[in-house]
């Protein structure tokens, strides 16, 4: 088991690099720069020119990569050129609020998911089946995006039972209860994260749909229906069990999705997190803030695959045997 999970970490460390080591090179060679500005606010030659030496801009790529891995090695992950500060302290801001909304929509996701999913295959070909069929393909197929703008349309605009954008309000300072501040925070986190949740959750549901429907098939629930189990017991205490297990992969797929929707849903909501910085950043061709960014989506996402083979292993010995 030592040896399998010392190789999942060295396969870890690898994906990140790859992933760094990827971005670094896609951000650099794309047109544009830093020092250089926009079109319609033209900047001095000299001036661009003294700011690229100074970021080493001008530098060969190998040695702007060189530089850059020297300075990750040390902890230093640079300063941002938008922001004028540094990208640890960018970082520190952003990743709460990004934290909390993936943890908030992968709770959506699965609660959600799974107990629609259990539902469609207790009523397998019923009419709640085919209609809870069509919605989720629907919900499924709908962009994060603009399921966002609509909930932030209907929702927010028109109706005012929610925010339209931030995750607190501002007016709200720290002499303010503790648990009026996180009644405020889960009201702007409403959107968002039901936004990220029900597209993923529509996923999921026709996944666990699918995985339970092929465990009622199996002899063991035949057993149980033998032995004269209602169809609600067999699904839920003897089925739904089983099935659950491939879920648990799902669950390390499950968060590069969320984090990408993050990215668009954050800018929608105005959502302080790691996607919105990441996006103003391209934006302005911050090359720090966007190749750490990438560092620390990176080390989620193997994180969380990590995450899942663990479970998995937990889950069902036969994992661990093989992995020993």
């Amino acid at each position: 088991m030592a040896a399998w999970l010392a190789r999942r970490l060295a396969a870890s460390i690898g994906i990140v690099i790859a992933v760094v080591t990827l971005t670094f090179i896609v951000v650099h060679l794309a047109p544009g720069s830093p020092c250089r500005g926009s079109s319609d606010r033209p900047i001095d030659p000299d001036v661009i020119a003294r700011c690229e030496t100074r970021h080493c801009l001008d530098c060969p790529l190998p040695v702007q990569y060189a530089r850059y891995v020297a300075a990750v090695a040390r902890g230093d992950l640079g300063d941002s050129y938008l922001q004028r500060r540094p990208v640890t302290a960018a970082l520190a801001d952003a990743i709460p609020p990004t934290l909390l909304l993936v943890g908030a929509a992968l709770a959506i996701d699965f609660l959600l998911g799974v107990a629609i999913g259990a539902y469609q295959a207790f009523r397998r070909n019923r009419w709640a089946d085919v209609a809870l069929t069509q919605t989720t393909l629907f919900l499924y197929s709908v962009p994060t995006f603009w399921l966002g703008l609509g909930l932030l349309l209907v929702l927010a605009v028109w109706l005012g039972w929610f925010p339209a954008g931030g995750w607190r309000d501002p007016s709200l300072g720290p002499s303010t209860p503790w648990p009026l501040r996180a009644m405020d925070v889960l009201w702007h986190l409403t959107l968002p994260a039901t936004t990220l949740g029900l597209v993923a959750a529509a996923g999921t549901a026709r996944y666990q749909r699918a995985a339970l429907l092929e465990v009622l098939s199996q002899d063991f629930v035949r057993t149980a229906r033998a032995k004269g189990l209602a169809e609600r017991r067999v699904v839920l205490h003897h089925a739904l069990r089983n099935a659950l297990l491939p879920l648990i992969t799902l669950l390390g797929l499950s968060l590069p999705f969320l984090l990408t929707g993050a990215v668009l849903i954050e800018s929608v909501f105005s959502w302080p997190g790691m996607g919105r910085l990441a996006a103003q950043a391209v934006a302005a061709r911050d090359y720090p803030v966007i190749t750490a960014a990438a560092i620390i989506a990176g080390i989620m996402v193997a994180v969380g695959n990590l995450l899942a083979d663990l479970l998995y292993a937990a889950a069902d010995p036969r994992i661990r045997l093989r992995a020993s």
